[in-house]
């Protein structure tokens, strides 16, 4: 009798904790849609659902993820506490538990619940992903991006002009130094077929707004499609350490119209950068084993 009223007491006192909980909740005013990549709309992430065509299924991806996370684990936080209230040591009862070896039921449960949530992420990402790097669309604009140390080269092949950068040296809070950068421009509302490569290292091409990254590998071609949706200039680098100077192979995207575009363009024509620059400016490796004159 004495071991059911103790025990009829855990509960009642986890029951009042788990209510607690629910108020602590239940407490939360602000339900409305936060600022812009600021809030939990978003996943804290530093874009909108409407930045291109494909940030939307990405974000719900990302917020799918956590809430599926959290669930998971205010469940075990649930049955730990759970535990260490319904079966805790009594004040001077200093006899063993029963002793168990096995659960069948339990430890089956523990093995499939998990295989369904792995296979329910992996359908999801595995959706997600297809639809990222999706190519099948007829592109409005093919640009060809060359990752180098320590700066971009942007052919804009549907236009026949190309863009070289070299390196720039600033430091961190510097006024104004978001101006020298390389600056990649894109036509809003159009779809842009990006071809990727390197002309040394293993480079990254991310654009955190785009809430995407893709691999420039040398020796091998990459290509993505996007289509931006918001005008405006976001921050664009190297996500991969390609060497000393890694931290400062930045980039500037523009998101304009297409007037805008089309001046930019011209520009370029008017500066001589016609044409593209392409592999003959790769690093040239000396390859084991090749015929290199030395006998």
């Amino acid at each position: 009798m004495r071991e059911t009223q103790q025990r009829r007491r855990g509960l009642a006192r986890f029951g009042a904790l788990l209510g607690v909980v629910a108020l602590a909740a239940g407490c939360s005013t602000d339900h409305s849609p936060s600022e812009p990549g600021k809030g939990i709309d978003v996943g804290f992430l530093p874009s909108t659902r409407g930045m291109t065509d494909r940030t939307s299924q990405l974000i719900d991806l990302w917020n799918g993820a956590w809430f599926a996370a959290i669930a998971v684990g205010v469940l075990v936080w649930v049955l730990v506490l759970w535990c260490v209230i319904a079966y805790r040591k009594r004040k001077n009862d200093n006899a063993l538990p029963v002793q168990l070896r096995y659960h069948v039921p339990l430890e089956i449960l523990y093995t499939i619940v998990p295989i369904i949530m792995v296979g329910v992420l992996f359908v999801f990402s595995t959706r997600a992903t297809a639809e990222m790097n999706d190519v099948s669309a007829e592109p409005d604009v093919e640009i060809e991006v060359y990752g180098k140390q320590w700066s971009w080269d942007f052919n804009y092949t549907s236009d026949d002009v190309y863009f070289s950068g070299d390196r720039i040296s600033f430091n961190d809070g510097e006024v104004g130094a978001e101006e020298t950068l390389p600056t990649l421009y894109l036509p809003v509302d159009e779809t842009v077929e990006f071809t990727v490569k390197s002309r040394d290292v293993i480079h990254s091409f991310w654009i955190p707004a785009f809430l995407y990254k893709i691999d420039m590998i040398p020796g091998r071609v990459n290509t993505f499609q996007v289509t931006p949706h918001e005008e405006g200039v976001y921050s664009g680098k190297c996500a991969e350490l390609c060497g000393e100077y890694h931290a400062e192979m930045v980039f500037n995207v523009a998101v304009v119209d297409r007037e805008t575009y089309d001046a930019e363009m011209e520009k370029l024509r008017e500066a001589g950068n016609t044409g593209t620059r392409g592999d003959e400016y790769n690093r040239q490796y000396a390859l084991e084993g090749a015929d290199n004159g030395d006998h």
